[in-house]
């Protein structure tokens, strides 16, 4: 196999790789959108000072609402799972706007808690449906010294996503106005992906060899065949190496040979990792707090106007995210999840033991508090957050790539359920502030698991990565 250090294209293959990453760029804008979604409207609806808002909820309608969404994501993701070899990373991204757009009409005329449950399932369908094409397309289109920065550049869109909806309700305070406005988002990422091209691995999958090097070489900085053979002739040995490895089975046993494959070791090891990482990341980077983020900053007590803290949280984020971008090819995955989950631990912890023993000044405890929010926020964009997804994009082998793609990618979302739906009952066991320590703590469990265990796929080839596994 030829190593990376052959692939030598220049500026214009790397401007015609992030041509062709926009329009999954915009498919995260919309990602980011949906999951802020259930923040911005849970806490309108707790603002009682509208008086022209006559809908309700109830705690319990509440944490559901603001966790349905991740409940829904199995089914797009299984969906997304059986259709996604037979269509296309490009066909099944169009079509994930669909629920999207749906979701939003109905947020706008709902008058019940039924519909605004309706909603939240149409976008955890819409969310579970992008995982695994939006992933392995990333991961099939770029090189592999680029790979790693522009699967971060997409986690820049996402919050760009989350930030423009929250903006949007900080100036509005309308939050059926706020969505109305956010319709366009899935409308124009439809147009973009309908010119986008289609991963070069798909089509030679396809047996479409000739469109498969004429894609390679647009992608490459619309280079000839010479330039990038040495990249296709790889891309073809691994595909024949695969389709040799898959073909060992009969017709009738194909689909139960692909689901064996997740027994394998090259299969099973990332998986558990990756399954790990995304329990850490999760846990660490303030998905349990984010339905409840308006009620999290209001208890901090900061005297500060909640909903521009929420988007100005989402712009540090944004900073976080384009600093992964220009340093995750020089520090490396390894050492920025290692430095970033530490760091977000210690915030955490820090919070819960000034929530519990700060006793002088409460004004000066607040902002203490909202200040280290914002650091571990900073510091989990910045790396744990996003390279969760770069990884999905590299360790799995060629052979069960799509699959074990949409798997984790819906396996991440039934975590993240679990620590949404069920965050205001531990706060009600342990109390606000003991949560974030107990949450820090693990934190520090992850560091020790991955200093072990997570190795360095920075500048490798797919190929390379998988060969680690074996």
């Amino acid at each position: 196999m030829e190593s990376n250090s052959n692939y030598k294209y220049g500026i214009k293959s790397t401007f015609s790789q992030c041509l062709a990453l926009v329009g999954a760029g915009f498919l995260q804008v919309g990602v980011g959108t949906e999951l802020i979604c259930s923040t911005v409207i849970i806490g309108a609806l707790s603002d009682h000072s509208n008086e022209n808002e006559w809908l309700t909820m109830t705690n319990e309608q509440t944490s559901w609402f603001g966790s349905l969404l991740y409940l829904c994501t199995p089914l797009g993701s299984l969906i997304s799972s059986l259709v996604l070899g037979r269509l296309g990373h490009k066909n099944c991204m169009i079509i994930t706007n669909i629920p999207y757009l749906v979701s939003q009409i109905m947020f706008f005329y709902a008058k019940n808690v039924e519909t605004m449950y309706a909603c939240s399932i149409m976008m955890g369908l819409s969310v579970g449906f992008s995982g695994g094409p939006f992933s392995a397309y990333i991961g099939e289109v770029c090189e592999p010294k680029l790979r790693g920065a522009l699967m971060s550049a997409t986690n820049v869109f996402f919050f760009s996503g989350s930030l423009l909806f929250a903006t949007i309700y900080a100036i509005t305070r309308q939050w059926r106005l706020t969505v109305l406005i956010n319709m366009a988002i899935p409308i124009i990422t439809i147009a973009i992906l309908c010119m986008s091209p289609d991963s070069p691995m798909w089509l030679l999958s396809k047996g479409k060899n000739e469109k498969a090097q004429r894609t390679l070489g647009k992608l490459r900085g619309w280079v000839t065949h010479d330039k990038c053979s040495n990249e296709f002739h790889e891309m073809v040995v691994f595909m024949s190496a695969n389709k040799n490895s898959s073909n060992d089975k009969n017709d009738k046993n194909d689909s139960e040979s692909s689901w064996k494959q997740l027994l394998q070791p090259d299969v099973l090891r990332p998986f558990r990792l990756l399954l790990i990482y995304f329990f850490f990341s999760n846990l660490l980077s303030g998905v349990p707090f984010g339905p409840y983020l308006v009620e999290v900053f209001r208890t901090f007590g900061a005297d500060v106007d909640v909903q521009w803290t929420v988007a100005f949280s989402l712009c540090i984020a944004i900073v976080g995210g384009i600093l992964t971008v220009l340093l995750v090819n020089r520090l490396g995955k390894r050492f920025l999840t290692l430095t970033t989950l530490s760091i977000c631990s210690i915030c955490y912890i820090s919070i819960g033991l000034i929530g519990v023993y700060w006793t002088n000044s409460e004004q000066i405890k607040s902002w203490l508090l909202l200040t280290c929010y914002l650091i571990s926020t900073f510091v989990a964009s910045f790396g744990i957050m996003p390279i969760g997804w770069i990884l999905l994009t590299e360790i799995f082998p060629m052979k069960s790539r799509n699959i074990t793609c949409s798997i984790c990618s819906t396996l991440s979302f039934i975590l993240s359920f679990f620590m949404t739906k069920y965050y205001p009952d531990v706060v009600y066991l342990v109390d606000f502030y003991n949560t974030f320590t107990i949450f820090g703590f693990g934190g520090l469990i992850g560091c020790v698991y991955f200093y072990f265990c997570l190795p360095e796929t920075e500048n490798k080839t797919l190929h390379e990565i998988s060969e680690f596994f074996k």
